[in-house]
């Protein structure tokens, strides 16, 4: 006999979004004849297609429907000054406030933890304190790498490109200041992650971050509706980041650098959907094996990507070490000019939360979904390996690529390129041959942060819709990838960056309130710690 099927509203909003996000295409080439205002302004921040029609009507869609309504409340100056010989004003946004703030706040709070338990950060990375029978799905190394694979890529690569392009050399030391505030940020929010992290007991899945903590230690305070809020702000605020900074901002670079060094710029459709097939098909056969699969791949991958890049950078730096003193000064000279301080935030803006200059995304909170998955009975100590995650990603490698920028003037004899094409012409210099190497490390720098955003907005779309929802997100997920070469990098920054910076306000707002919690728990593992009462096992 016939058997009734049934499908559960998740299931339904979930293929309601996909049918949305498959009919997208057709729908923008649908509309009306855009007004030839609007296609002249797009085309001209825009870099050239085969058939500019497609991609300027696509960019508008975006730029309308997506990126000014959230620039409006992100960006929202709270402080605005006129410097002299600029037409448009300086402006503080609101955003960039919450941020700075909050590495302040919480650096204080935590009494400078950043550098107080550094050393034995690294101790634990090593493994000389993993216990095999801790509960959780991976070790503090994989879940450190895991993290990085999702924040070390083309931030690093192309974003510090576009803040020394547009800010000058001071914009990197806005980096380092919020890279060593941030640290105090990401410690907080992967040790709440760790302390409120949800274990299926029957599978030994583990559920954690923001959406999970914020919810559950707000309830505790007396405030479970603000923390139901905020959690589920965060949750969404996620899957979107996930399409844009993890997913749709990691293909359309990757394409950019392929179509520039392999196609010989040439931008046709068939190439631009062609690249997006197939890193949509790599992403896919990971994503499926979750977060042990994530694990599995980055802990090989990203070590193994950083040291070859940060080689490169390094020889470049050795070649011309005369000009590095002088470049260092001029960093710190220029680091408080008004266009340097607004070229950091632009910045900021190309890496999302997570790019150099907010430094790997602390205070965003989405690098503790993967090290709530941590295997540790103590959850300090993954905060501890997670501030780690900022000092490598912006005051390392993001430095290192501004010194070779910087040395090889390439962010002005490539003033006509955009993001990673300008680190391609710093790389030129060691021969035609080494920018084709830096391609290869640009796809599985993206490769790595697809999968592992992937997983970040996974675990939100349980959250929010359970875990039937979570292969349909999925298809979705991997479709995006296909769609993004199509569009600009000026389009796509928008979407990336926007729904990424907009997770300070719930988590750093949740943290701020619960923080005595961790405040406790790091006082008394340091005073064990002090005292020989926490040993290493290896």
């Amino acid at each position: 006999m016939f058997t009734t099927l049934r499908i559960s509203p998740n299931l339904t909003w979930m293929v309601a979004l996909l049918a949305i996000l498959l009919l997208m295409p057709g729908l923008v080439l649908a509309q009306e004849e855009t007004p030839p205002a609007a296609i002249e302004e797009v085309e001209a921040a825009a870099e050239p297609v085969a058939d500019e029609g497609v991609q300027a009507r696509m960019d508008a869609w975006f730029k309308k429907n997506i990126n000014e309504p959230i620039e409006k409340v992100l960006f929202f100056p709270i402080y605005s000054r006129t410097i002299e010989g600029q037409e448009d004003p300086v402006n503080l946004p609101l955003i960039v406030t919450v941020l700075l703030l909050g590495g302040l706040f919480f650096t204080f709070r935590y009494g400078f933890v950043n550098i107080r338990l550094f050393s034995h950060a690294i101790q634990v990375i090593r493994g000389k304190f993993d216990k095999p029978d801790d509960v959780g799905e991976v070790s503090h190394f994989q879940a450190l790498t895991s993290a990085l694979s999702a924040t070390v890529g083309l931030g690093n690569i192309s974003g510090v490109a576009i803040a020394i392009a547009m800010g000058g050399p001071g914009a990197v030391f806005w980096m380092w200041f919020t890279a060593f505030f941030g640290m105090s940020m990401k410690f907080s929010s992967c040790t709440f992650a760790q302390l409120y992290r949800r274990v299926d007991p029957e599978t030994g899945e583990v559920l954690g971050g923001p959406m999970v903590y914020l919810e559950e230690g707000l309830k505790e305070k007396g405030m479970g509706g603000l923390g139901k809020v905020l959690a589920v702000m965060f949750a969404v605020f996620v899957v979107i980041a996930a399409f844009g900074a993890g997913n749709m901002y990691q293909a359309n670079q990757t394409a950019s650098i392929i179509t520039m060094l392999v196609f010989d710029n040439n931008e046709s459709l068939g190439i631009q959907l062609g690249l997006g097939i197939v890193l949509s098909f790599f992403a896919g056969i990971v994503l499926i094996g979750g977060i042990k699969r994530i694990a599995e791949l980055t802990s090989k991958l990203v070590p193994t990507m950083c040291l070859f890049y940060c080689a490169v950078c390094g020889i470049i730096i050795f070649m011309n070490f005369g000009q590095v003193p002088s470049l260092i000064g001029g960093i710190f000279s220029s680091a408080f000019t008004s266009q340097a301080a607004f070229g950091g935030f632009l910045g900021v803006l190309v890496q999302g939360v997570r790019r150099a200059a907010f430094s790997n995304e602390a205070g965003l909170g989405s690098a503790a979904i993967a090290h709530a998955a941590a295997k540790t009975d103590e959850p300090v100590r993954e905060g501890v390996v997670a501030m780690i995650g900022p000092f490598i990603d912006t005051l390392v490698i993001c430095t290192m690529t501004a010194l070779a920028i910087l040395i090889t003037n390439a962010h002005v004899e490539g003033s006509h390129l955009q993001g990673v094409q300008i680190t391609a012409l710093a790389f030129k210099q060691l021969g035609d041959v080494v920018p084709y190497v830096l391609c290869l490390a640009v796809f599985i720098f993206a490769y790595s942060t697809m999968v592992s955003w992937g997983y970040y907005g996974e675990r939100c779309i349980k959250y929010l819709f359970g875990e039937t929802a979570v292969t349909p997100y999925r298809f979705i997920y991997v479709f995006a990838i296909i769609l993004a070469p199509l569009l600009s990098l000026d389009a796509i920054l928008g979407f990336a960056d926007y729904p990424l910076l907009a997770l300070a306000f719930p988590n750093i707002i949740g943290m701020a309130l619960i923080s005595g919690k961790v405040k406790t728990l790091a006082d008394d593992y340091m005073r064990r710690l002090a005292s020989g009462e926490i040993k290493a096992v290896k």
